[in-house]
């Protein structure tokens, strides 16, 4: 059997291990435990987020929806951070705060997604575009056939080239005609995804960032785009492709903002040295993203308080098991009357 596929048992409980994320990537993630104007066709371009800041001047907080159920996508991983599958609900407790929650909904099944990609174009990335169109390519078309994506660009400001689209052959077509230049506003870029991903389709949705430097150039705050990502159900994996030599500040602390900012919705950020390798870990992130498990449970004692509640997930495995690692979003913000 291959490295990277091996089953196991303990007591009538199977697990496959069906993923490595290899090719000289390591996920940063320590694990512990997301409206515009509405579609108007395929060609909407956009410079910044009209439905947040025309000029990105001002900071709008998202929508807070009344919506008491809450949905917890799950990833299960290995010391050697293989995907684990084979469980089931009963493996799984949930913790608000430090009480239990009822799991009242649980699968494993290969749902539909509601994807955002944010590719960075900046003049840095013109030795490792080749890599990360073909990356983003077997991205897509090795998606789930109901998935859907919207793509936006990154330099000196993000760009909408691609909206919400189920036909991967057109995000093709404008990656073909992305232009390099200029320096990285990701965290703009990240706060437009998070705002667009409003008007997805599916209630599973996912934001895939592709970028090889900190950021340079935004208007939007770190504390900003977290607190948005944390009042949104995104689950956000980051794959950043660095030089060895940082030579400056903002590119050193580049992989560490995207870990920051994947590890509090549950998802992951992946480190590379070499471009040659995107395309393999971008694709094992697809994998990944199609091999969640989703809880959903109704809050006890449900209150509307516009407050911060914080989530555990736990597994209910034999102790032999403790090496295994829960990727999942840290908490939700709930609706205020």
């Amino acid at each position: 059997m291959p490295a990277c596929c091996r089953a196991f048992s303990f007591r009538g409980l199977a697990l496959l291990c069906v993923l490595t994320f290899a090719g000289g990537a390591w996920a940063q993630s320590d694990i512990d435990e997301v409206h515009l104007t509405r579609r108007e066709g395929s060609a909407v371009v956009a410079k910044v987020n009209p439905g947040v800041d025309s000029a990105l001047n001002t900071y709008t907080k998202p929508i807070r929806k009344n919506v008491d159920l809450v949905l917890v996508p799950v990833t299960i991983t290995d010391a050697l951070n293989r995907l684990v599958l084979g469980l089931q609900k009963d493996n799984f407790q949930v913790l608000e705060g430090k009480k239990p929650q009822a799991i009242e909904h649980f699968s494993s099944e290969d749902a539909p997604v509601s994807v955002g990609i944010l590719l960075d174009t900046s003049g840095s990335m013109a030795n490792k575009m080749d890599r990360a169109r073909e990356a983003v390519t077997k991205f897509c078309n090795d998606a789930n056939p109901q998935d859907e994506f919207f793509m936006i660009t990154f330099s000196d400001e993000p760009r909408l080239v691609e909206d919400f689209t189920p036909r991967t052959e057109e995000l093709e077509s404008k990656l073909m005609g992305a232009q390099v230049d200029g320096q990285t506003s990701l965290l703009d870029a990240i706060y437009m995804g998070i705002t667009w991903m409003r008007d997805a389709r599916y209630s599973r949705k996912a934001l895939l960032i592709i970028s090889d430097g900190g950021d340079n150039h935004s208007r939007y705050t770190e504390a900003e785009v977290k607190s948005s990502i944390k009042e949104a159900d995104v689950v956000i994996y980051a794959v950043g492709i660095y030089d060895r030599y940082f030579p400056t500040e903002e590119e050193r602390l580049g992989p560490e903002l995207l870990s920051d900012i994947a590890e509090l919705t549950g998802g992951q950020a992946f480190t590379l040295d070499n471009p040659n390798d995107l395309p393999a870990v971008v694709s094992r992130v697809g994998v990944a993203l199609r091999n969640q498990y989703v809880l959903a449970y109704h809050p006890e004692n449900s209150q509307h308080d516009g407050k911060w509640h914080k989530i555990k997930i736990k597994l209910k495995l034999p102790t032999r098991l403790a090496f295994l690692h829960v990727h999942a979003k840290a908490g939700y913000y709930a609706a205020s009357e």
